[in-house]
């Protein structure tokens, strides 16, 4: 156990000016906005969610172990339950325990944005850095605006690494949340049409990307993807901040960090880079060109922070893809082999192409087809239907043989599908379930992809029930 709590009650009150009640007698080493996750000695924020309201479970957190609530309004419940610190506000609270957290650290601190790859590129620099020293980083994808608070109010004292990701829907919320992040290097991985339904362009994502560095610290390091199209304005906002120290990753001639050879394989790839000169030879535990790409993002960050960079290339081969993000299942069931690939966790045209491309690495063994199951992409606005419809040459390219489908935007691409490729459409992905179980053979590869909201990880869940020895890959 850490010599010191994660947090003191007294700097809690500091931080968030609340009214404490109650006498706190527990060690305060976590926080938790969930009633579900409540740990022995957390402090359990209550949050006004869009569903759900935190005060509704505090005093069951306090009953479960939490050493504290801070609330906005405290009730007789609660304080029969345990100690409340009473604030105006929980979120607002929550954001100045994350600024506090941030102040006390003497942690580099990294920040990662983008339209693709935010998730990934982080879980791989918290494996990469974790060889070098302690290492905090957020959990899944605690990108938004109780998720990075939170993940600061976190960040223990002794960390010497700290990683954040940080996302938006719309213009200004990045930089509304990397003000309290405050990072050393930060990292845009791609600008792609993640949202776009939100934007009117490409470059408005680009800007709105860009806002990532307006809250680095002097003399920070801004770590840009060179191959897009957008890098020269993305270089042009870093400068616009003061910063000078810009580092660029990719296959372009120029690139800083810059792939030289890959090999890619079905569950992983092979990869030699150039990190500003120093040849990098080594392994990535997770299939895929653009894991490849982020992988050399993670390295210049890694150098950028001062880490040890051969100890961070070869932990890097320890990387598995973040649950429904390429996660392989080898599922069997009466002789018969099937391999799953699932990318149900989100959607965008550019994560759509790359888990096609994925899926077009993979071989399928004996008569065994490539399969992609496929939902709606959400939040692309009046670019739905061209974008949609343009999966049509990136599902070629890939050689897959048969395409499920299902939500309304899909039904363009859709009737695009020559009848050879058509395995079935449906409106929701509840009534595609049938017919893609009973069209699977033997060695078949399945990917299965789409928006969150397009709720096909109950498809990759249907699969795996069905064939009964599943093992995960």
């Amino acid at each position: 156990m850490a010599e010191q709590p994660l947090w003191t009650i007294a700097e809690i009150v500091e931080a968030t000016g609340g009214q404490l009640e109650g006498d706190v007698n527990r060690r305060l080493d976590g926080v938790a906005i969930d009633s579900r996750a409540v740990g022995n000695g957390d402090i359990f924020v209550a949050i006004k969610g869009d569903r759900t309201d935190g005060h509704e479970y505090a005093a069951s957190a306090l009953k479960s172990g939490a050493g504290v609530a801070i609330v906005s309004r405290p009730d007789d419940a609660m304080r029969d339950a345990g100690p409340v610190l009473i604030v105006d506000d929980a979120l607002a609270a929550l954001e100045a325990m994350g600024r506090a957290a941030r102040a006390r650290s003497a942690a580099h601190v990294i920040a990662v944005t983008g339209s693709v790859g935010k998730t990934t590129t982080k879980d791989a620099l918290r494996i990469a850095l974790s060889s070098c020293g302690e290492t905090h980083a957020s959990v899944s994808s605690f990108n938004n605006q109780w998720g990075v608070p939170l993940t600061l109010a976190r960040l223990s004292r002794t960390a010497q690494y700290g990683v954040f990701e940080v996302g938006m829907n719309h213009a200004g919320e990045i930089e509304t949340l990397i003000d309290m992040v405050r990072p050393h290097t930060a990292i845009i991985t791609a600008i792609a049409e993640s949202h776009l339904g939100h934007f009117a362009s490409l470059a408005d994502i680009a800007r709105a990307k860009a806002e990532i560095f307006t809250g680095m610290v002097a003399g920070g390091v801004a770590i840009i993807n060179r191959d897009t199209e957008f890098f020269g304005q993305l270089r042009d906002a870093a400068q616009a901040q003061g910063i000078t120290d810009i580092r660029s990753f990719g296959e372009h001639d120029d690139a800083d960090i810059r792939l030289k050879r890959v090999t890619l394989h079905d569950t992983c790839s092979c990869v030699t880079a150039s990190v500003r000169g120093q040849e990098v030879t080594y392994k990535l535990g997770a299939a895929g060109k653009h894991v490849v790409m982020n992988s050399l993002a993670v390295l210049a960050a890694c150098e950028a922070a001062g880490a040890d960079l051969a100890r961070c290339a070869l932990a890097l081969a320890s990387i598995t893809p973040p649950s429904g993000r390429g996660v392989r299942h080898q599922l069997s069931i009466d002789g018969i082999q099937v391999t799953v690939i699932d990318e149900s966790y989100n959607a965008n045209p550019a994560s759509m192409r790359a888990a096609l491309e994925m899926l077009g690495a993979s071989q399928p063994c004996g008569r065994g087809r490539r399969i992609a199951v496929l939902g709606d992409m959400l939040e692309l606005g009046d670019h739905s239907d061209r974008l949609h419809t343009e999966l049509v040459a990136p599902l070629n390219a890939a050689g897959v043989d048969v395409v499920f489908a299902c939500g309304s935007a899909m039904n363009g691409l859709w009737q695009r599908l020559p009848a050879s490729m058509q395995g079935a459409y449906e409106l929701s992905s509840s009534e595609l379930i049938e017919p893609l179980l009973a069209s699977i053979r033997a060695d078949d590869v399945i990917m299965i992809k789409g928006s969150l909201g397009s709720r096909m990880a109950p498809v990759v869940e249907a699969i795996i029930k069905q064939y009964k020895g599943a093992s995960g890959g």
